[in-house]
């Protein structure tokens, strides 16, 4: 029988008073890893009542004294790095290696944020450098905790970006409340039980589990709630936004990031970068290349290139540490399947892929894609990408830039001056130039536009955007 995990509210382990649960099933062994509770409207006032209380004497700590609470999580996490990653992989089937990664890059992330928030510093301001000013008054700014804020995190890293959220909100004096995405919720879980063991304070950190139809807008709406911070579909996000009034957000959405490639790429080094920015841990990745805007002269050489990549790629149980996983579920798997069978219907060229067991769905590659199809412009979450080709880099932008999501690109040219032309003129938060998209290092800027989020993360970024700035002005009276 699969184990029970509880909610964590006021430093205590609790079962919910609803008596209700939620089955967690393992994307590949098809089979209960856990049940989460879930938990009722009244469990979630408590959780943010008392994070209330919590908050003024945490906030009331120097930041180095948050920083050794949280120096001791990395000790915790660090002890229970293999428990955690090994119900990283069962719980969202991702490969054991890169759950192992996951985590170590976790540790690497609050450690950064420690040191990054104990060097941000205020600053004075003179009332003479105003025209018509003078040295009566000086203004002095700092950073103070935004409260309470609502981390709201993805399935697809269900530590480390839930991380991204926690350790900038408890080094900033913030209290928080955490929700996990209910399939990587027993994730969350051991996470929290690190952070449980490492003595922070009652009520610092809350952990609330539950069915969206019940708590998901309820924590949204919470006049509670000082700032939201969440990563998921472009959807729901535009559904928080709706419903959050003037709650400060920070949001995380989808993406169709493309790739761009001129005529003088390297092709090599470009076909592998796609491969694995389109493929690894099955394209479920926000970051991940969701298709190649290529130029038709060097159209043929890179779809062979990128065939041959394709066909060593591994596919099978995240157990062996397999590149092509099954999809987090059956229904991820029914829409990728159906953005294939779209395409081909209207005429894109089956280079490889198109084979299905159940929600394992091996790596596909389409080729001759055209506006008319939906796989142009719908963000997949799977391993399937198409190519498009264009007669010219006007043609490559205007495709890019008539996408809905603008999170990032990616350039692939020798000319490093063409690449900064073609990059000035690209919507999207970030463009790599010879490299594939991602998200780190975790302490750049990442930023997402239209669709595909508002605000910016990155360690700095979002210390900064979980804190207001806050000016106390000294008049001098000589």
């Amino acid at each position: 029988m699969s184990k029970n995990y509880k909610f964590y509210v006021n430093g205590e382990w609790k079962e919910s008073e609803s008596g209700e649960t939620i089955d967690i099933f393992s994307p590949y062994m098809s089979q209960e890893v856990g049940r989460v509770q879930a938990i009722s409207r009244q469990e979630v006032d408590e959780a943010i009542d008392v994070a209330k209380i919590a908050q003024k004497e945490w906030a009331n700590l120097t930041v180095r004294n948050r920083g050794e609470y949280l120096y001791r999580w990395i000790d915790e996490l660090l002890a229970m790095k293999l428990d955690i990653a090994k119900t990283i992989m069962e719980e969202v089937g991702k490969p054991y290696s890169d759950a192992v990664k996951e985590v170590e890059r976790t540790v690497d992330f609050i450690r950064y944020t420690i040191e990054e928030a104990t060097h941000m510093q205020g600053e004075s301001m003179l009332g003479e450098s105003f025209p018509g000013g003078n040295r009566s008054k000086i203004a002095i700014s700092h950073r103070v905790p935004i409260g309470i804020v609502l981390a709201i995190s993805p399935f697809n890293y269900p530590v480390n970006l839930s991380v991204a959220k926690i350790a900038p909100a408890l080094i900033s004096g913030n209290a928080v409340i955490f929700k996990p995405a209910t399939q990587g919720a027993i994730s969350g879980v051991k996470m929290v039980e690190a952070l449980h063991r490492a003595g922070l304070p009652k009520g610092v950190l809350n952990l609330v589990t539950g069915r969206g139809s019940v708590i998901g807008d309820y924590l949204i709406e919470h006049p509670g709630i000082n700032m939201i911070s969440f990563t998921g579909g472009t959807n729901t996000g535009m559904h928080i936004s709706k419903r959050a009034g003037m709650v400060p957000l920070v949001m995380e959405l989808g993406g169709k990031d493309p790739a761009i490639v001129l005529e003088d790429a390297d092709m090599k080094l470009t076909s592998k970068q796609i491969t694995s920015g389109a493929y690894s841990y099955s394209g479920q990745r926000c970051t991940a290349i969701k298709r190649v805007l290529v130029k038709e002269s060097v159209a043929d050489e890179l779809v062979t290139l990128l065939k041959q990549e394709i066909e060593a790629l591994t596919v099978g149980s995240p157990v062996e540490n397999n590149q092509i996983v099954p999809l987090i579920d059956d229904n991820s798997a029914e829409y990728v399947q159906g953005l294939i069978d779209d395409a081909l219907e209207k005429g894109a060229t089956l280079v490889i892929g198109n084979k299905r067991e159940g929600n394992l769905i091996y790596p596909t590659l389409l080729d001759n894609v055209t506006s008319e199809m939906k796989i142009a412009w719908e963000e997949p979450f799977g391993p399937v990408l198409p190519i498009i080709r264009v007669q010219s880099d006007d043609e490559a932008i205007s495709v890019a830039n008539e996408s809905e999501f603008g999170l990032q690109a990616s350039i692939f040219t020798k000319n490093v001056d063409k690449a900064f032309s073609i990059a000035a003129r690209i919507e999207a938060g970030s463009v790599q130039i010879n490299g594939r998209p991602e998200r780190g290092p975790d302490h750049f800027p990442f930023i997402g536009t239209k669709g595909s989020g508002m605000g910016a993360q990155g360690i700095r970024r979002s210390i900064e955007s979980m804190t207001r700035e806050k000016i106390t002005v000294l008049n001098i009276n000589e």
